[in-house]
C-alpha cells in the first residue's frame, strides 16, 4: 500500500506534519494562526493547521489525539477525545481544543497543538438481528469484568 499522504497548503504559513522521530506512530500538526490564540479555564477552541489531506486508500483514516506533553502538563486537551479525518474529506484539517486546568493556556503561532496518526478502518456493514451470540461476559456493563 502506498504510504505517501498527499497534503496541500491552504495558508502560506502552514507547517507540513512531521513525525519526531522514525518510531513516532504520530506526525505533529502545527497551529496556522497569525498571533497567539488563549484557551481559557473550561473554554473550547478551533485552531486550524492550515492544511488539506489526501489519503490514499478508502480504507485508512487520519486520526487526531491531543500531545501528551499538552494535556499532562497544562490541560489541553482534544474537546472531542480523537479527531477523525476521512478518507474521503478534503477541507482544512482543524483542532479543537479544550482546557481542563484551572489555569489559561497560549498557543501561540506554529506550536505543535496535536498529532495525526493514520490508521486502517474496517467498513463494517450493519446487519439488523433477532440474538446475539452467547459470551462468558453477557451484557456485563462498567466494572463488570474486574477492577475499573
Amino acid at each position: 500500500m502506498d504510504n505517501r499522504i498527499r497534503i496541500k497548503k491552504l495558508r502560506e504559513n502552514a507547517v507540513i506534519p512531521k513525525r519526531a522521530t522514525e518510531g513516532s506512530a504520530g506526525a505533529d500538526l502545527y497551529a496556522c494562526i497569525d498571533e497567539p490564540v488563549t484557551i481559557r479555564p473550561g473554554a473550547l477552541v478551533m485552531i486550524p493547521t492550515g492544511i488539506a489531506i489526501e489519503l490514499p486508500d478508502k480504507k485508512l483514516g487520519a486520526f487526531l489525539f491531543a500531545r501528551s506533553g499538552l494535556g499532562v502538563k497544562h490541560g489541553i486537551c482534544l474537546s472531542n477525545g480523537v479527531g477523525v479525518v476521512d478518507s474521503d474529506y478534503r477541507g482544512e484539517i482543524c483542532v479543537g481544543l479544550c482546557n481542563v486546568s484551572d489555569r489559561e493556556y497560549t498557543v501561540t503561532p506554529g506550536e505543535r497543538v496535536a498529532q495525526m496518526v493514520i490508521m486502517p478502518v474496517f467498513p463494517a456493514e450493519f446487519v439488523l438481528c433477532d440474538e446475539l451470540g452467547e459470551t462468558e461476559r453477557g451484557n456485563g456493563g462498567f466494572g463488570s469484568s474486574g477492577k475499573l
